[in-house]
């Protein structure tokens, strides 16, 4: 892995964004942001799945109403997502959120960006200038004849500009697009100009299952090369999950360690018990935990212990018996009909055992 950019610190709240702090990991609230008590319980299950920053859309003037109550009801920095108004903008740095989206582009006149801009200096809060694919400014689109990376780039360039020839410094930038390689391409066009942080995502990546994979692949690349410094996985999906996807990005790049990690075998014909039934059910025990673990469930016990010989924990088994592991060694067996109670049993000792770290704060900008 390239050595991360380093790129100027902002605070969003209090969560750093930049520099030496660890990737965070963002969210966006589905709720009906007029709804109040809906977007508070919403943004209280995705503090509990780890979420660092959550972003609530301001549609109009009753979303606006209600946004200082949802600030105060967080335990984690909110940010204000606005598109053409600049009044919703002054209103939601009023009810106090920690951060702005905007695109200074559809927000109007040079004037009125200019008002958002000293009111956030006013605050310290800083601002998101987001850029997509489907929102180029036309001569930018004229001139490049589509949203190409080269595109994004000089569009997200130009609003940095406008904002910094404002007097205003506290930035960061996003550049999506629902295409891979012209994500991955325009953030590092950008990248290589500024040293503004950069919030990185594959917008409109889709489902569960597709967008999980276009995000790994496009973050993956993207982290992989030094790149990004705040990430929000793009999901039709429950925001939950998509803070689950963007931890387990950042675990598998050795990047941050929010919780468990489980590895499990694939199936094939010396599997002796049923993985695919047993992986599930181990893993829908580990979403309720955050102790920084590897837990393996594996086919057999002639390969299993030894193939997952890194685990902390593991559980594998045979015809007529299951066998309970840690650190490859084999210290338990019992019938199978009970392997899976006695597993748990050691497992829940295990993450007792972690809690101490989580306290230490292992959950988050660890």
């Amino acid at each position: 892995m390239k050595k991360r950019k380093h790129t100027k610190t902002i605070m969003v709240g209090t969560v750093p964004v930049g520099g030496s702090s660890p990737v965070s990991v963002q969210s966006m609230t589905s709720t009906d942001t007029r709804d109040a008590g809906s977007t508070i319980r919403q943004i209280r299950r995705l503090e509990r799945a780890g979420c660092d920053i959550v972003r609530v859309a301001v549609p109009d003037e009753q979303a606006a109403a209600v946004l200082g109550a949802i600030v105060k009801a967080a335990s984690i920095p909110v940010i204000a997502d606005i598109h053409f108004s600049h009044r919703l903008a002054l209103q939601s740095l009023e009810a106090g959120v920690h951060g702005l989206r905007i695109n200074p582009g559809n927000i109007g006149a040079a004037s009125r960006v200019r008002q958002v801009v000293d009111a956030a200096r006013q605050r310290s809060v800083p601002i998101r200038i987001g850029i997509n694919a489907g929102s180029l400014e036309k001569d930018i689109l004229k001139k490049y004849g589509r949203p190409s990376a080269q595109a994004l780039a000089e569009s997200a360039l130009r609003n940095v500009g406008l904002i910094e020839d404002m007097g205003y410094d506290q930035l960061k930038i996003s550049i999506k697009s629902a295409d891979v390689p012209t994500t991955v391409e325009a953030y590092r066009l950008v990248s290589k100009k500024t040293r503004y942080p950069l919030h990185i995502g594959v917008t409109e990546a889709g489902t569960l299952f597709s967008g999980t994979i276009k995000s790994a692949i496009g973050l993956g690349i993207l982290l992989q090369d030094g790149i990004g410094d705040t990430l929000r996985v793009s999901l039709s999906a429950d925001p939950v999950e998509e803070v689950r996807v963007g931890f387990a990005i950042l675990q598998c790049l050795g990047l941050r360690r929010s919780g468990p990690e489980l590895i499990s075998c694939p199936t094939c014909g010396r599997r002796q018990i049923d993985v695919v039934r047993l992986a599930a059910r181990v893993e829908k025990h580990l979403v309720r935990s955050r102790a920084p673990i590897t837990v393996a469930v594996m086919g057999c016990e002639v390969n299993g212990p030894g193939e997952a010989r890194e685990a902390d924990i593991g559980i594998a088994g045979s015809r007529s018996r299951g066998v309970i592991f840690k650190k490859g060694r084999i210290v338990k067996t019992c019938p199978q009909e009970r392997v899976f109670e006695e597993f748990l049993r050691e497992l829940e000792g295990l993450e007792q055992e972690a809690a101490p770290d989580r306290a230490a704060g292992t959950k988050k900008h660890s």
